[in-house]
């Protein structure tokens, strides 16, 4: 709830209840229990809202050493640089973290932590796109839209359209905002990256009780919702990548069955076969579509293109 009343202009006792998902009653039981303990909040009757009066920092938690360890890394492996951008806020928190650690484990934490590396994969720094990204969490806090300028690839050109973001999120590398366009008239996911120019538009809107990322991808193969059916999808990964594909859950909906020659035959449902076709050309000849022939199709289509490509000249 602290978190919730820093941003913006603060919330009222509906807005609080739905983002924490508790009744009103909670919330003026938690609102009361904070003034008790001496937070600084107070209610503003022109927007009718509650926000703290101050900046209040949270106490400091009683970390276990492990607990430690694990903040520390996450934060700064993730939030380094060329590493999982937009995340210095969480660098500059575990630092925080480290500088008041007890002296009998600062040691002890500093040497595990040193010890320990993440290779993330390749990211998309997101240069200049930062404030971007503070101010789409901005529109979101406050519900307030936002007008975008953006390099659409499906479309093919610059667009421009009024956006009510729902969520932020970081996939494939890089970070999208999954928003309700005006162009559109329905929830799309645009790349962080390619939005252009950002600004206010100062209209109020309401993020749907019932919506959620789940719901929204529903059967897409990763993050981009495709018209058309649901396909049952089979393919057969050799016996050299088989191990590696079936330690990754790839999708919620995938079954593994084993061949008796060390061979693998992956079934999934997914919805749109685009996304997936990339996915199974990364494993070249090792990987080989069963059905539907659609998707067999397609993918014999780009590879013969790709083969093309090699033969001229």
């Amino acid at each position: 709830m602290i978190g919730l009343l820093q941003v913006g202009k603060g919330h009222n006792v509906e807005s609080l209840a739905n983002e924490l998902g508790i009744t009103r009653r909670t919330v003026f039981r938690d609102l009361d229990l904070l003034k008790k303990s001496d937070v600084p909040i107070k209610f503003d009757r022109e927007f009718q809202a509650y926000h703290l009066t101050s900046e209040y920092s949270v106490p400091p938690a009683n970390l276990t050493s492990d607990e430690a360890i694990a903040v520390l890394v996450l934060c700064q492996e993730l939030g380094g640089a060329r590493r999982m951008p937009l995340l210095t806020k969480a660098s500059s928190a575990a630092r925080k973290v480290a500088a008041n650690l007890p002296r009998s484990i600062k040691r002890q934490v500093r040497h595990a932590a040193d010890a320990i590396r993440i290779h993330p994969p390749a990211v998309n720094p997101l240069e200049g796109r930062t404030s971007i990204y503070d101010d789409l969490m901005k529109s979101i806090a406050k519900r307030e839209t936002v007008s975008i300028r953006y390099e659409s690839f499906h479309e093919d050109r610059l667009i421009q359209t009024v956006l009510s973001p729902y969520r932020l999120l970081y996939s494939n590398h890089s970070w999208y905002v999954i928003a309700r366009s005006s162009i559109h008239r329905q929830v799309r996911t645009f790349n962080i990256g390619r939005i252009r120019q950002l600004d206010f538009a100062g209209t109020a809107y309401r993020i749907p009780k019932n919506f959620s990322l789940e719901r929204y991808f529903g059967y897409a193969w990763q993050i981009i919702p495709e018209p058309g059916p649901i396909y049952d999808v089979r393919v057969r990964f050799e016996k050299l990548v088989a191990k590696n594909v079936a330690e990754v859950v790839w999708h919620r909906t995938q079954q593994l069955d084993w061949n008796k020659d060390g061979t693998l035959n992956f079934q999934v449902r997914v919805k749109g076969l685009n996304e997936m076709s990339w996915w199974i050309m990364r494993y070249g000849d090792q990987a080989q579509v069963l059905e539907p022939r659609k998707l067999r199709d397609l993918v014999a289509k780009r590879a013969r293109s790709m083969l093309q490509r090699y033969e001229v000249g």
